[in-house]
């Protein structure tokens, strides 16, 4: 079908105003993002406990019930992990902070002079008392400015240490109306979407539902797995900080290569001060377990726990993660995974939809062609060469 000039400005004007529309939505959840942080955290909650709720209440409890049932056993869960996890990380921090004089005489008697060998550059003087108070003084001014920075931040810091607690404070109570009134919710959002697209969007937010549900329950459950592999590993090997090293890899792997690069960097600068040098049995340790780890992954948690849900690559995961971070800060990063696997879901539809049109399909189109005071027709067709009549 053909449309006038006018009918294609005006679908242009009714495209733009969307576009507006979407890029002022945006910029206000920018300015909004500190606020937002608890109620998008207490909504995703609810959509992760959703399921669960409708297995109790096909069990024929009563919706409050059904979420009371789920908030407790969440809560069950969350004390016994803090009860297993908090003395354990307790004594892994006592450990560095006894390491930390081993760590000292390691660095002024070996690694510093290694350094110094190595690039030329005198660092050693710069650790001495009375150099160190020279310095300071004929940088006092400049002091003086950093120490008024220093507690201008540590003021914000406060403010935002406030919020952060009454936002914690909030997401129980958020998770709890969210979940038990998820369906009106989702039912009050489809009755707004126009008649005509409600199949459209239904059919897309069901397939992002099972994207996100699989990619999000699936990612969680091999980030555990390799905390405990990594934490298990490092501390068979003899890694003081073994369990702490390992916690941090895992809990940070939902990011392609991080998590393992993390660990072995923090694990191998750990066996390097524990040794007071090169410890090889204690490297080659440290080796293995993330060797294996990353063996597990690659072949085994991921392919069977997530399989190829998100359908991104793992370059495009680490942008949209900084991404993320860099536009709206840690709610940026919370959301750039759902965001980037709702997007490549939309992606996937905009494609279906694009090999389907006449656009990709091609139409068979004349075009006049005039050279001094001959004119003939050509047609063009997708494939073929131009056919002179």
């Amino acid at each position: 079908m053909t449309l006038t000039p006018e009918a294609e400005i005006a679908l242009f004007l009714r495209r733009l105003k969307w576009v507006a529309v979407i890029v002022g939505v945006l910029w206000v959840v920018s300015l909004l993002s500190p606020i937002l942080t608890p109620f998008v955290l207490a909504l995703l909650l609810a959509w992760l406990g959703d399921p669960l709720v409708d297995r109790i209440e096909r069990a024929g409890r009563s919706r409050n019930m059904a979420v009371s049932l789920v908030f407790v056993l969440a809560l069950l869960l969350f004390v016994l992990a803090l009860m297993i996890l908090v003395p354990m990380i307790e004594r892994q921090i006592m450990t560095l902070i006894d390491a930390l004089p081993q760590m000292r005489t390691w660095a002024i008697s070996t690694a510093i002079p290694w350094l110094e060998a190595k690039t030329g550059v005198e660092l050693m003087g710069w650790l001495d008392p009375e150099r160190l108070i020279d310095w300071i003084r004929s940088h006092w001014e400049q002091a003086g400015g950093a120490a008024k920075t220093f507690f201008g931040y540590v003021q914000r810091s406060g403010f935002a240490m406030v919020t952060w607690v009454i936002n914690l404070a909030l997401l129980p109570i958020l998770a709890f109306y969210f979940l038990r009134d998820w369906d009106r919710l989702v039912e009050r959002v489809a009755a707004v979407i126009p008649r005509a697209y409600i199949g459209t969007v239904s059919r897309l937010a069901l397939e992002s539902n099972d994207v996100l549900g699989g990619f999000i329950r699936g990612q969680f459950l091999v980030m555990l797995a390799l905390g405990v592999i990594y934490a298990t590993g490092l501390s068979i090997i003899g890694l003081n900080l073994g369990l702490l090293i390992g916690i941090i890899a895992g809990f940070i792997s939902f990011i392609p290569y991080l998590g393992a690069t993390t660990g072995i960097v923090l694990a191998l600068l750990a066996a390097v001060v524990q040794a007071q040098g090169l410890d090889l049995k204690l490297l080659i340790g440290v080796g293995v377990v993330f060797t294996v780890g990353q063996l597990l992954e690659s072949y085994v948690l991921t392919p069977r726990i997530v399989g190829d849900k998100i359908g991104l690559h793992p370059v495009a995961v680490i942008f949209a993660v900084m991404a993320g971070g860099q536009l709206f800060g840690f709610l940026g990063m919370l959301l750039a995974l759902p965001v980037a696997a709702v997007a490549n879901v939309l992606l996937r539809y905009a494609h279906e939809q694009y090999t389907h049109s006449d656009l990709y399909a091609g139409e068979r189109a004349g075009i006049v062609l005039q050279s001094g005071t001959t004119e003939r027709s050509v047609i063009v067709e997708p494939g073929k060469d131009a056919e002179r009549l």
